[in-house]
């Protein structure tokens, strides 16, 4: 035994920060004689004084990234998800991980602010944490409390923030985040009940699946929007129109009431059903304050609302004379048309700005099945149900006629979809005139 002098212990802090920097964490081992009359005191402390010990050796321990660790993270990443990691570790084993698993990117150093410690973290004031927190990549040495305060400054920077974490000290910051993940396996109860999805199988991998079926859900729940309102407000103005200038209405109630269950029933199933795809990785995030009704889903639902209403008042008014038939026979013409445009605009409403809306359609059995389940239903009601729909029956002719106005609402999609957008929304004008 010999004491260490200066030379010595940074001889041994250069090795400790040599096996951190290789993603080891590094445990000392050192022992010390310790009186009798000591030795209760000590067994009651349950903790020894840090004074006077005799160091016995280094030892490193490698924690590992977990399989598919580093490539959801590249998926996130691509994705537009930033990540931060976020670690009770030393700054050099924090950045050696993050570096692995593809957080840290090479030329990211501690002086760029993307690595700091916790306390450090917690020492700057509210300006310069709002001023910095974007640029963290990393957080080493950090409390509970730290994680916090991140979650915290991150909302109020106004993006939307998801924490994964399986320890109890996760919690309050699993509960302060939009979106908390806890793992299901490792995971603590208190981590659990504080999140809002549980991830079964511990891997970091299934976050890239869960952000992908969230952009799915969302994508989808915007299709059938388009879909709805591009139904409501065809039906509204037509009935609207003709309620004013010639006192009736084209559409009954029954013929209504289907058009309502093609809409909010099958087409919910329809469109609902899409499945996701890679391409929704490439997408930005929306943000907190994005419109879920965007400007693309405003251009798309309009023009082919203008168009369903264009033909549909020709009908009303025009229809009589154009096929040569009674008021009876012009008010089913008006009301097949309007069903088929829906059929045919259902597979408009598959892609919000894509061209080619008939991608993949073979691999959506159930959307399929419904649009065939619709048209058979159709053809049923107008030619079979006279009493009950208020309908005549068609030609083969006015059939192909019905058809032929309805399919014209594929190539109108096809046009629209080519007219650039602003990327700001419609609505912000407006907010914009009033403030001014």
């Amino acid at each position: 035994m010999k004491d260490l002098n200066g030379e010595e212990r940074m001889e041994f802090k250069k090795i400790i920060q040599g096996m951190a920097a290789s993603s080891l964490r590094c445990i000392a081992f050192a022992h010390k004689q310790v009186a009798e009359t000591e030795e209760e005191d000590v067994k009651e402390k349950k903790k020894l004084q840090e004074e006077n010990m005799t160091l016995l050796g280094l030892v490193g321990i490698k924690d590992p990234c977990r399989p598919g660790v580093k490539k959801a993270v590249h998926d996130c990443q691509y994705a537009g998800v930033n990540i931060k990691m976020i670690t009770g570790d030393n700054v050099f084993t924090a950045r050696a991980i993050a570096t692995e698993c593809g957080i840290l990117q090479q030329g990211q150093d501690v002086d760029s602010g993307a690595v700091v410690e916790g306390e450090v973290f917690r020492n700057y004031t509210p300006e310069e944490r709002m001023e910095k927190v974007e640029k963290i990549c990393i957080m080493a040495r950090s409390s509970p409390f730290d994680k916090l305060l991140m979650v915290q400054c991150l909302k109020q920077k106004g993006h939307v923030v998801a924490v994964t974490g399986d320890g109890t000290n996760d919690a309050p910051a699993l509960k302060e985040a939009d979106i908390g993940l806890s793992m299901g396996i490792q995971g603590t109860e208190v981590a659990k009940e504080s999140s809002d999805i549980v991830i079964l199988d511990d891997k970091f991998a299934s976050v890239a699946t869960v952000l992908k079926w969230g952009r799915c859900v969302y994508t989808n729940i915007q299709k059938f929007i388009q879909f709805q309102l591009t139904v409501n407000v065809a039906a509204l103005v037509i009935n609207f129109v003709a309620a004013i200038s010639a006192g009736e209405v084209p559409l009954t109630a029954v013929q209504l009431l289907w058009v309502n269950l093609i809409m909010d029933t099958l087409g919910a199933l329809a469109l609902a059903t899409e499945k996701p795809t890679e391409e929704l990785m490439k997408k930005p995030p929306v943000g907190r304050a994005e419109p879920l009704i965007t400007n693309i889903m405003w251009r798309n639902l309009l023009a082919q609302a203008l168009y369903q209403v264009t033909v549909l008042l020709t009908l009303q008014f025009k229809g009589e004379s154009i096929f040569g038939v009674t008021t009876a026979v012009d008010d089913t013409l008006i009301f097949n048309t309007f069903v088929l445009c829906q059929v045919f605009n259902e597979f408009n409403a598959r892609e919000l700005e894509k061209k080619n809306v008939f991608k993949g359609i073979h691999k959506n059995r159930l959307f399929l099945g419904i649009v065939g389940m619709t048209i058979v239903l159709q053809v049923v009601i107008v030619e079979f149900l006279k009493r009950f729909a208020g309908t005549e029956r068609l030609n083969w002719g006015q059939w192909g006629a019905c058809i032929a106005m309805a399919a014209v609402s594929w190539p109108i999609g096809w046009i629209v979809k080519c007219i650039p957008v602003p990327e700001r929304p419609i609505f912000s004008y407006l907010k914009w005139k009033k403030r001014t």
